[in-house]
């Protein structure tokens, strides 16, 4: 049997049912991925901020918690040593031993470099200490980078 149009005017195949008409192509208009794709941008516009501060938080977390490890170390050498490194020594005494240092215990750090911030910098190492109250000052100059007092994250 042959496909033929029945009394209702509907295109009927040899089984009796009704064929699909073929008038329109099946898939999304040009209009349809644009809205879509507006929509994903203006969502990744709201989310990515938030994502970002996040990450910029986990880094100073970071830093202060180094900090923290860092300080530990450098008691650590003071038990060693009977002080802290000078500012000319540096965080290197914890890597290297000094000149003269005769009780130096070390390397007190794993690696072969002096430890960095989590922005790649280097800490700054100050004994004696040019804030009242410490010992030494050992800072990052957090995010920004600057040597200002709002950015600066120290020992506690």
């Amino acid at each position: 049997m042959e496909d033929a149009v029945g009394d209702d005017g509907v295109l009927r195949g040899a089984a009796g049912s009704a064929a699909p008409q073929r008038g329109r192509e099946e898939g999304f208009t040009l209009l349809e991925l644009l809205v879509v794709i507006a929509i994903l941008a203006m969502l990744i516009g709201l989310v990515a901020p938030a994502a970002l501060r996040q990450l910029g938080g986990a880094r100073v977390s970071v830093a202060r918690q180094s900090i923290e490890r860092l300080a530990s170390v450098l008691d650590l050498y003071k038990l060693d040593m009977g002080g802290y490194p000078t500012s000319e020594q540096g965080l290197q005494a914890l890597l290297v031993r000094p000149s003269g240092a005769a009780t130096w215990n070390g390397p007190y750090v794993n690696g072969t470099k002096v430890p960095v911030d989590p922005w790649n910098r280097a800490y700054v190492y100050r004994s004696p200490a040019s804030r009242s109250g410490h010992e030494y000052d050992l800072c990052s100059h957090g995010p920004d980078g600057q040597a200002n007092d709002t950015s600066l994250i120290c020992n506690p």
